[in-house]
């Protein structure tokens, strides 16, 4: 992994089949199992569990903002290095909302018959909002 330059944290942003954002960032916002975090530089060094959300990444010296859905995985900070580890993670750009706001009501009414449905829906929710931080 590179080094992070004196006032940056360098961010690893990982799906179980590629990784998907990899740079410097002046910030990270995710929710994690306890709530949400915010990730500066310097920040003491934390393992988190990630609910299926949205994760925000300021790129350094930018105005640019890399919004992902993940559907949970795990936070690392450490040293100024950040890796965000999801089995799946979808860039806000390339999600079809109308198609996820599909799948977030067929997995809505599978609530009463099938325990996969609540993550489902916890995943399709994540991805809407995600989309619709960039629409």
């Amino acid at each position: 992994m590179a080094e992070s330059t004196p006032d940056n944290l360098h961010v690893e942003l990982v799906a179980a089949d590629r990784i998907v954002w990899s740079g410097d960032a002046a910030m990270i916002i995710a929710r994690t199992l306890e709530g949400d975090i915010g990730v500066l530089r310097d920040h003491a060094p934390t393992l988190s569990l990630l609910s299926p959300s949205v994760v925000e990444i300021q790129v350094a010296d930018t105005d640019q903002v890399v919004v992902v859905a993940v559907d949970g995985g795990f936070l690392s900070v450490a040293n100024n290095r950040v890796s965000i580890l999801a089995e799946y993670v979808e860039r806000a750009e390339d999600i079809d909302l109308d198609a996820v706001k599909i799948e977030l009501e067929e997995a809505r009414h599978l609530l009463s018959t099938n325990n996969e449905a609540e993550q489902r829906v916890r995943h399709a929710e994540a991805r809407i909002r995600a989309a619709e931080k960039v629409s």
